[in-house]
């Protein structure tokens, strides 16, 4: 992580004049639109459809295909004959086996990426053959978009790109996890709101109502807990949502994908929230919500850094502009690139104008951690709200299915976020499975207590969003409901793990770290408060290797010693630290064992 990076943690840093360009820039990605990110769609278009210009001479290309991956070329799908035909829906298999449910075919493109495109009628029967496969292997097509191909030829020739999606067996459908960052009255859970239950607010927040979860943030209008709300997809790319009076059992059983929005707090003073909620939780994309009206300020800045010290991919969204002019809202963006273009951040903005760059922005943004997407939309009058769902509905995993098999092979370890006692039900925790695999009335160990041990407990049921589950694949959240175990033996930063894990409990380790921001300096006996995935606590400074004391910017190797009990710590664990304005990041490099 570059040191200046620190720049978005410091307290009361300006914009500075001159900001710096872009460095080598982002290829083109897999977008069929071939044109620079952030470039309006209209030059596209025109330039397109001038007249007398000479064809190019250099054909437009893709990157080659790639073996591994959920993204197929196909030239064309036309009469394939029926051995042909079974050879194409076993790769139609492997490729959504590769996405977890998703593939994406390019028609009319060569293996080498080269856009060849067909004519009217063998692009129809391609989609045909295309939807033929599957229905075969039980999943739907939707056409993202079609773009003509017009160089050295006179025949119109169009290159598809269509999106297959696997319709749900056995609960298991696609999940993504969005953190929601941004500052206080940026409108957070009003977008949230209008996304999840489909109806537009009032301008007066009614749609965020069904968001909060205590009476104080009724009244005062403001999050200060983490709250959940999930937004479907159906295998057709429909939205599913609370709309028509819709349970989330049956949100669940419709959709095919499911993006879990992490509705996180923007007030300073529940910062420990937030970063609770970012590092525990395990967000595959954070999106930062930017109010049109005000601009970057308050803690802004300070969430666009957290994101990026943990490296969650980030888009941004600018709301509120039914409010202001398009002059407020144009500066407001400006603003924003010159942000994500400094050297700490070193991002390349895609301003999202057309569906056509939201299927370019989803499919760029998974692939290129620089690009980031930057949306701007109301949540009253429903401007632009579409692109976002487009968006949502498009982006892929991070993660495919050779990694999801190799963590679901581990031992399991389920990490404990949230702590209930629920009627007639008993303890119920919720959390993350890390790896491994939790079923109904599995046998685990809890831990680790303050004298370092672990407790035995089954679990009597399982819940993914509101809806019973029997099986936990590893990356998936839950609540796990515990029966008539002790909830006053559970604590926030626990881990459920399989007895025959040998767990790392420790009360010193030692962590290479950066000083991202600190008023004086940082020396041996400081106390800072720690978080490392869903552990905070404060730690004392034990030593610093090398050094006597560390300024803004500096690296270092510190040991440190966990205050108040032992903690489960794995090599390797991000980190994040903070006392007061003092802020840094870094990762754990060796732990000294607590002997059990």
């Amino acid at each position: 992580m570059d040191p200046r990076v620190s720049e978005l943690f410091g307290t009361g840093a300006g914009l500075k004049s001159g900001s710096q360009g872009l460095g080598s820039g982002a290829g083109n990605g897999f977008g069929l639109g071939l044109k620079k990110p952030g470039s309006k769609s209209g030059k596209k278009a025109k330039s397109r459809s001038s007249r007398g210009t000479k064809p190019s001479n250099n054909p437009p290309y893709l990157p080659p295909e790639a073996e591994e991956g959920n993204i197929e070329y196909k030239l064309k799908l036309v009469n394939p004959t029926q051995y042909r035909f079974e050879h194409l829906a076993t790769q139609l298999k492997w490729r959504l086996q590769e996405g977890r449910g998703e593939a994406v075919y390019q028609i009319g493109v060569e293996d080498n990426g080269l856009l060849v495109g067909l004519s009217e009628e063998e692009m129809r029967a391609s989609l045909r053959t295309l939807r033929r496969m599957a229905e075969k292997v039980g999943a739907d097509i939707t056409i993202l978009r079609e773009r003509e191909v017009d160089y050295d030829s006179d025949v119109s020739r169009k290159i598809a790109e269509v999106l297959v999606r696997k319709v749900p067996d056995d609960q298991q459908f696609l999940d993504l996890r969005v953190a929601v960052l941004g500052n206080v009255d940026s409108g957070k859970s009003t977008l949230l709101g209008v996304l999840t239950q489909g109806e537009l607010d009032n301008g007066r927040g009614r749609a965020r109502l069904n968001l909060f979860r205590h009476l104080h943030e009724i009244q005062s209008g403001r999050t200060s807990s983490i709250s959940f709300e999930i937004l479907g997809f159906n295998s057709k790319g429909e939205v599913v949502n609370y709309s028509e009076s819709r349970t989330a059992e049956e949100i669940c059983e419709s959709a095919s994908k499911m993006i879990t929005f992490i509705d996180l707090a923007g007030h300073h003073k529940y910062l420990k929230t937030t970063i609770f909620g970012l590092t525990s939780y395990c967000p595959d994309f954070a999106m930062l919500v930017v109010g049109a009206n005000t601009g970057i300020v308050g803690t802004t800045r300070e969430h666009l850094g957290l994101a990026m010290a943990l490296k969650v991919p980030i888009f941004i969204v600018v709301s509120k502009v039914d409010l202001c002019p398009c002059g407020t809202v144009e500066r407001t963006v400006r603003q924003l690139e010159r942000i994500l273009k400094q050297p700490g951040c070193n991002k390349v903005p895609m301003e999202v104008a057309s569906e056509d760059d939201a299927v370019t922005a989803a499919q760029q943004f998974a692939q290129s951690p620089s690009i980031t997407p930057i949306f701007t939309l109301s949540s009253v009058s429903g401007e632009s709200l579409d692109l976002l769902k487009v968006f949502l509905n498009i982006l892929p995993p991070l993660s495919n299915s050779k990694e999801q098999e190799e963590l679901m092979q581990q031992l399991t370890e389920f990490q404990v976020d949230e702590i209930y006692t629920v009627p007639d039900v008993g303890t119920v925790v919720g959390g993350t499975l890390y790896s491994g695999i939790c079923r109904e009335g599995e046998q685990l160990v809890v831990g680790p207590t303050d004298e370092g041990k672990f407790l035995g407990l089954t679990v009597c049921s399982i819940q993914r969003n509101r809806s019973a589950c029997r099986v936990l694949r590893a990356g998936q959240a839950a609540t796990l409901a515990l029966g008539s175990f002790d909830r006053s033996l559970l604590r926030k930063g626990m881990v459920m793990v399989s007895p025959q894990m040998n767990p790392t409990i420790c009360w010193l380790f030692e962590a290479e770290i950066v000083l991202l921001f600190h008023a004086k300096t940082f020396h041996k006996g400081f106390q800072v408060t720690v978080h490392i995935g869903n552990i905070r606590q404060t730690a004392m400074v034990e030593r610093l290797y090398g050094k006597e004391e560390l300024r803004t910017g500096e690296k270092a190797v510190v040991r440190f010693r966990f205050i108040k009990h032992p903690e489960y710590l794995k090599v390797g664990a991000k980190l994040l630290f903070r006392e007061g304005v003092t802020k840094g990041i870094g990762h754990v490099t060796s732990l000294q064992p607590v002997s059990l």
